[in-house]
């Protein structure tokens, strides 16, 4: 494929492999993120969704070469992983005290200022949002715009609430088994996508259930328990400043979610991109194999109302 004015030549292999991963100290323990890219140029923090790293999250952005040659191209990216979910992490103990959305987020504030960052772009999924969207508040001279994906703003509802019990106990009692892994793969990824007794489960889906396999149960619990006793933080969304983009897709399970939170905002400093197509799905922006040039248009406007040049 020809390569447009504003890419870059990149090697997919090297997006993740090429980065170096540190262990930051923060008054909630060590916190892992992977450096990707110059870092001369300017930041910006990842923050995946429940039980996934930067690696199963964000696969489908960095798989696609044109916007991930123009998410490289303009940023060093900082891949943060919630307590325990990098790979090789080890188990956290049981009896280790759960951190709130609140420690979670001042956690980024200690990652910034053990890199010596000073205003940052940040791009979160659904948790990994609601997290990010809760550091802009608490810190908002340090965010320069937000890219928000299915992201989350209210309290569970008694739903969501109900739902995420039962996972708790799926993972305390019988760890990451199949069923949790598949109430898992409802939330990421469309009913198409995940596939039937007709079509099979597309390569990325069991891409990212080899990668839940991995991942240690008792790790999950303490994420999963914060964003269970998340607040509503609906008030605080028309104080933010920043330029915020929020992508949604038409089957997201947090679709009503994410249009509330986008009526809330302050309307000169955000945009909201519905993905309606049915043969899109959301795991980072969006994947698929034929959708590269979609990608980087988008990409293309997350750059320009960010006003990174």
């Amino acid at each position: 494929m020809a390569e447009s004015n504003d890419s870059v030549s990149i090697d997919a292999d090297k997006i993740y492999l090429g980065g170096k991963e540190y262990h930051v100290p923060t008054g909630r323990g060590s916190v892992s993120v992977i450096v990707c890219g110059d870092q001369d140029k300017p930041a910006l923090i990842t923050y995946p969704d429940l039980a996934l790293n930067h690696m199963s999250c964000f696969q489908g952005l960095f798989f696609c070469p044109e916007a991930a040659s123009l998410l490289l191209h303009n940023f060093c990216i900082y891949h943060i992983s919630p307590p325990g979910h990098e790979f090789g992490a080890a188990p956290i103990c049981p009896n280790y005290p759960a951190p709130s959305v609140d420690d979670l987020a001042d956690q980024i504030l200690e990652v910034l200022n053990y890199f010596g960052l000073g205003e940052v772009m940040c791009m979160g999924v659904t948790a990994g949002a609601y997290i990010l969207t809760l550091f802009a508040m608490k810190y908002r001279e340090r965010v320069l715009g937000l890219i928000l994906i299915s992201p989350l703003c209210k309290a569970p509802s008694w739903t969501e609430w109900f739902y995420n019990k039962v996972m708790l106990n799926l993972l305390y009692f019988y760890g990451m088994c199949g069923l949790l892994q598949e109430f898992l793969l409802q939330r990421y990824f469309s009913k198409e996508v995940r596939g039937n007794a007709e079509v099979p489960e597309s390569d990325i889906v069991q891409a990212c259930r080899r990668l839940l396999d991995e991942r240690q149960s008792t790790n999950v619990i303490p994420f999963l328990q914060a964003i269970n006793r998340r607040p509503d933080i609906t008030s605080g969304l028309k104080r933010l400043k920043c330029r915020t983009l929020i992508f949604v897709g038409d089957n997201s399970p947090f679709h009503s979610e994410a249009l509330h939170m986008v009526s809330k905002l302050d309307k000169r400093f955000s945009a909201l991109v519905e993905v309606w197509k049915r043969n899109f799905f959301f795991t980072c922006l969006c994947y698929k194999y034929n959708a590269l040039n979609y990608t980087a248009q988008l990409m293309r406007s997350v750059i320009y109302m960010t006003g990174i040049q």
